[in-house]
């Protein structure tokens, strides 16, 4: 496969992120298509499409907004308002699609927020970034603000009627309002935690009233969708997985960076664009969806990167962020890093998570310091049993999927740690080097 630059085809342009420049690569043009539109058709045009959700779960953007009671003159609606939430608190390791995004083009961002909020018929909408990226803030701030100016948000949008205010909302820097439910309740002004389900956000979300919750790249997808129409998309991609997506990589690769291509290339396609593994090493495994997904080892570099080939081969695309790691790479420490960044960002609600985590960072940290035994790694696979499926929110699982994944494919090197008495990638211990140990 080739690489489909559509939402990134822009982004080394002077000033791309500038109305003007926006406006001059016909900016808006889908936004005018869609108003004269009726809001269903819209709907019915992304669900034809078949896009898939681009911030991990991949359910289909189309059916999601479809679950909005909607007012027609067969359907009375439920008399609420009804809101438009982008999740931009992009924070999973080893992603970051959604930041160069807004800050290359962010009016590629509000037109879809506007064509969203019109097929929903949301009046308010709201896009909530990660605190910390104050450039990425500013910029978007300045988006919003243009769009304003030039009448594409407010009251009367085009002249259409359509009234919609945009909202850009600062979070305060926790991962775990990635959860669209935390994010919504920190939207509203309270600690963000996940929330029990049902009730669904499509029934009640944000403020109690009917809301949808989309990726960044899910939303900014929707003009050119729009503009070029359901086949298009779909002549892109797979057949359940169609359309183009933004993969990052990062790591031990020659050139890290974003890379659009259709769904369904592969690792070992993406690494020839990126000039392979650094120099001199060879790839011992890589996250197909940041670190939150099971790991893939070199046996997985010709597995498609769609939903349903990763889920094959054991795995989840989640966010498409790919960390390359290479034979220096010590499994046990990079676990451990891992499952101390979940630790730090469990917000506590439920026990499973609170107590796991602490845990499963206990017994790792004893494994990378060579003082481990056989029974700690039964008893991380124990404690990750009591936390998949069981927590209130996907961070528990999200946690363990590491932990397992390293196990089922690095365990020796794990019993290297404790029968060694240290990890053996110390460059200080003779044990790597003399090949008693080979990962």
């Amino acid at each position: 496969m080739t690489l489909a630059p559509v939402l990134s085809r822009y982004w080394d342009q002077p000033n791309s992120w500038t109305l003007d420049s926006y406006l001059r690569r016909d900016g808006y043009q889908a936004l005018r298509k869609a108003l004269a539109t009726p809001p269903d058709a819209v709907i019915e045009t992304v669900k034809d499409a078949g896009l898939r959700g681009r911030g991990g779960a991949g359910f289909p953007t189309g059916l999601k907004w479809s679950f909005i009671p909607q007012v027609s003159e067969d359907k009375p609606g439920d008399g609420k308002p009804h809101y438009l939430v982008v999740n931009a608190d992009e924070s999973e390791p080893g992603t970051c699609k959604d930041m160069p995004l807004m800050m290359a083009t962010p009016h590629t961002l509000v037109e879809g927020v506007i064509i969203a909020a019109y097929a929903i018929r949301a009046a308010k909408a709201f896009i909530y970034v990660r605190g910390e990226v104050v450039p990425v803030l500013r910029r978007l701030q300045t988006a919003v603000a243009e769009a304003y100016a030039a009448g594409y948000l407010g009251r009367n949008v085009l002249g259409s009627g359509f009234d919609l205010d945009l909202v850009v909302h600062a979070g305060a820097g926790a991962y775990i309002c990635g959860e669209e439910t935390a994010l919504l309740d920190s939207l509203e002004g309270r600690r963000g935690q996940p929330r029990l389900r049902p009730p669904f956000p499509a029934v009640a979300g944000l403020y109690a009233c009917p809301t949808v919750v989309n990726n960044v790249e899910s939303i900014a997808s929707v003009p050119s969708i729009v503009l070029g129409g359901p086949e298009w998309f779909r002549s892109m991609g797979s057949e359940k997985s169609p359309g183009f997506t933004l993969y990052s990589l990062s790591g031990h690769v020659t050139t890290p960076g974003q890379y659009e291509a259709e769904l369904g290339i592969t690792l070992r396609e993406l690494l020839e664009y990126a000039g392979g593994v650094r120099a001199g090493h060879t790839l011992k495994f890589w996250t197909p969806g940041g670190s939150s997904t099971p790991i893939f080892t070199d046996e997985h570099l010709d597995v498609p990167l769609d939903y349903e080939g990763v889920g094959a081969a054991g795995s989840m695309l989640g966010t498409k962020a790919l960390q390359i790691f290479d034979e220096t790479t010590c499994i046990v420490r990079a676990v451990l890093r891992w499952t101390e960044f979940y630790a730090h960002e469990s917000c506590g609600k439920c026990t499973p998570c609170r107590e796991g985590t602490y845990w499963l960072v206990q017994i790792l940290r004893r494994l990378e310091g060579g003082t481990g035994t056989e029974a700690d790694l039964t008893k991380l696979l124990d404690i990750s049993d009591t936390i998949l499926g069981k927590s209130f929110c996907a961070l528990g699982d999200g946690a363990t999927s590491p932990i397992m994944s390293s196990l089922k494919y690095f365990r020796e090197e794990y019993v290297a740690h404790f029968d060694g008495n240290g990890c053996p990638f110390d460059p200080h211990r003779s044990v790597l080097a003399t090949g008693a140990f080979v990962s």
